[in-house]
């Protein structure tokens, strides 16, 4: 299979080169990737700016490009200019840090796949959790294997073009992983938090952090609390955002423009 592989983490990240590695073996592989870290930059594309391209070397053993965009702007531009045929799939990943719940908004790595499925292409997202004893050296041999599993099953699964899999995967080794849940993204979100510094100038600014509050639901259904559990967490997302509920609220409310506007 020909496969578009591409991240938000930037083309040198560990993540990237650890699926790769394991995608090549039994497919055509082809990075586009940015040039460097675009984490959570959501769904944001290039306009104001040219996009430069950068054709990788040999001892990077990507075939493919580094671009000076976003994750979104690397599949488009893959398939509408870099690519002498389209892809067959696009994989976006591996991404250190998992993307679930209210982060899945905010991901670079998640957005990538989104693309691709607008684009009309099969599309996974895949993340790593990991905690502090596990940020330094993480281990993405577990998920880059099953990344290979789940590219061979994917035409098997049925999904409708405009869907998407977003898949996290526990900071665990392979064995220590306690099954696969298809889950339902969470509301879990991370609560905003600001460092406040001075310059030497005595400018003021802000470093922004967070942390991951409550697991917001059952772990049997959600992806947050799943994952928290031990569980690699599979959920189908789309790019419509549409909240059918509230549409059809809004249809019986006979809202209409008032008369003097």
């Amino acid at each position: 299979m020909r496969l578009l592989l591409t991240n938000d983490d930037g083309v040198y990240a560990p993540g990237l080169a650890a699926l790769h590695a394991a995608l090549c073996q039994n497919h055509e592989v082809l990075v586009v990737a940015p040039e460097t870290e675009q984490s959570a930059v959501g769904h944001a594309i290039t306009l104001a700016d040219p996009i430069r391209v950068r054709r990788l070397g040999p001892r990077t053993g990507f075939n493919g490009w580094a671009i000076t965009g976003t994750p979104a702007d690397c599949v488009k531009l893959a398939v509408c200019e870099l690519l002498e045929e389209p892809p067959e799939m696009v994989v976006s990943g591996i991404n250190l840090g998992a993307n679930v719940g209210v982060n899945v908004l905010y991901s670079g790595t998640v957005s990538a796949a989104s693309e691709g499925s607008i684009l009309g292409l099969p599309s996974v997202a895949l993340s790593l959790a990991f905690t502090p004893a596990t940020l330094d050296n993480p281990d993405f041999s577990f998920a880059a294997g099953f990344a290979t599993y789940l590219v061979e099953q994917y035409p098997s699964l049925g999904l409708p073009p405009e869907v998407s899999l977003n898949v996290n995967f526990p900071p665990l080794p392979g064995e220590k992983v306690k099954g696969v849940r298809f889950t339902r993204q969470s509301n879990a979100r991370l609560k905003e938090r600001f460092h406040r510094r001075t310059d030497p100038r005595g400018h003021l600014y802000f470093w922004q952090g967070g942390e991951m509050m409550g697991r917001d639901g059952d772990a049997a259904t959600t992806d947050f609390p799943a994952l928290l559990a031990g569980y690699v967490t599979v959920t189908p997302v789309r790019h419509d955002l549409t909240h059918e509920d509230a549409l059809d609220r809004l249809g019986q409310a006979a809202l209409h423009l008032p008369p003097r506007l």
